[in-house]
């Protein structure tokens, strides 16, 4: 795999003249979501959040579009923030001696040649709107229930926007559950009636297609994929030797043990940090926009020159 110099990547303007080492001029959230994915805010209120929260450097990275990214690209640039073009992808990687596929998401940040980015996106959109399809099939059988009409109006008509997320707000919405962790714990979790895997891009294919892009590749949470420290160990590795740029830092409320973890990689393996709030809005309020991990001393930010 061929990998982007990061030396040579300046996240929109933030160089290493500006940028500290830990984050104390400024504030970054590189992770986050709109109702163009499973947020709640359109990405021109996001904004309006983001300006409030005082952050200075954001990323808006909705799973597998950037349609949402791209919009409201130069109403960032109108209000005074340093706004960076992003989308998670859903990807998978595999264990060679047993074939096993782990999802994965990759964030991808900072793109400059947009086509190859944008003929993936094409692609994992058709898959994304075959599944949800194909959930809603499921849970007519199960529930004896048509819900897909209502989950259209959630997103505007749009089935490659719809997520688990949407359905379970109708199935609180129907009264079928009281909670949306109950939607999925019931009926859209992997093992339950109404589970559908999403097979997206293999994680080295999409790592080389950021890198086509001219952007920076970021193995998104990982410590919240339900596995082993073994695995995500191995999860890591793999994401080194195809060239993956940044590990993004798992959340502060996780235990000193698991940062401890991924800390030791970060630097075993050479990588460079990001960091995210995956803030999605009040339907995930153990979510907020801004509160990021702090680095420690030499570890290094993707938004750093």
């Amino acid at each position: 795999m061929n990998s982007v110099d990061l030396d040579r990547v300046v996240l929109h303007g933030v160089d290493a003249n500006t940028a500290d080492s830990a984050q104390n001029t400024q504030k970054v959230d590189l992770h986050s979501h709109s109702l163009y994915s499973d947020g709640e805010l359109s990405p021109f209120a996001l904004l309006d959040l983001v300006r409030e929260k005082q952050i200075d450097t954001f990323a808006l990275t909705d799973h597998d579009t950037m349609e949402g990214s791209l919009l409201v690209e130069s109403y960032a640039k109108d209000i005074g923030i340093n706004f960076i073009r992003g989308v998670e992808i859903s990807s998978y990687w595999q264990r060679p001696s047993t074939k096993k596929s782990y999802a994965v998401h990759i964030v991808a940040l900072n793109m400059q040649s947009l086509a190859p980015m944008h003929a993936l996106l094409e692609k994992q959109k058709q898959h994304r709107a075959e599944r949800a399809l194909l959930i809603c099939e499921k849970l007519q059988q199960v529930l004896k229930t048509d819900f897909l009409p209502e989950i259209r109006e959630l997103v505007d008509g749009h089935d490659d926007r719809i997520t688990r997320a949407h359905i379970a707000k109708i199935l609180v919405k129907r009264n079928v559950v009281t909670r949306l962790q109950q939607a999925f714990d019931r009926f859209l979790k992997e093992g339950k009636r109404a589970y559908v895997p999403f097979i997206g891009v293999e994680m080295a294919d999409a790592i080389q297609i950021i890198h086509d892009s001219q952007g920076v590749a970021v193995l998104a949470h990982p410590t919240k994929y339900d596995l082993s420290a073994t695995n995500v160990r191995y999860m890591i590795e793999r994401f080194s030797e195809a060239g993956g740029d940044a590990i993004e830092l798992p959340p502060s409320n996780e235990s000193p043990a698991t940062r401890q973890m991924i800390d030791r990689l970060i630097a075993q393996y050479d990588l460079k940090i990001s960091v995210g709030s995956d803030f999605h809005g009040s339907h995930m309020p153990w979510l907020h926009l801004g509160h990021v991990p702090q680095l420690k001393d030499g570890q290094v930010g993707v938004w750093e020159g």
